[in-house]
């Protein structure tokens, strides 16, 4: 089971988000506003974060990911970024390929979702040492 910290501004979604993972058994840390202090990414202690990068008007999203890949102890955290804002992602598609950042595009199709996510959990268990439980 992995910790999914899922960020969003679309309530219904989060609360999608939370039901389709939860029932795949994982568990889920929801949030409706990027997370800008890596002290309570931290805390949380996510498997892997579930990331929309606007925010309103806002590239909030991008703050965040980029604070992420910037601090040690929250770098190797895999990203995936589920976002309907095409244009702005693609323009950045290499830098976040380069950062292991996938990225899943609205509307998506359930399954591929969750295999990007499957995916991305594994190539982080496969770095990872053993957590103690």
């Amino acid at each position: 089971m992995a910790r999914i910290l899922v960020i969003n501004d679309t309530q219904e979604l989060l609360e999608m988000f939370r039901l389709l993972l939860e029932e795949e058994g994982h568990e889920v840390v929801l949030s409706g506003m990027p997370i800008l202090k890596v002290s309570e990414v931290e805390a949380i202690q996510p498997d892997l974060i579930l990331l929309d990068i606007i925010f309103g008007d806002r590239k909030t999203g991008w703050q965040m990911l980029q604070m992420l890949k910037m601090q040690r102890s929250t770098a190797r955290i895999p990203v995936v970024v589920c976002t309907a804002a095409l244009r702005e992602v693609q323009e950045q598609e290499g830098y976040l390929i380069s950062q292991n950042v996938r990225v899943i595009y609205k509307p998506f199709d359930i399954d591929a979702l969750l295999t990007l996510i499957d995916q991305a959990l594994g190539s982080y268990e496969i770095k990872q040492p053993e957590k103690e439980e």
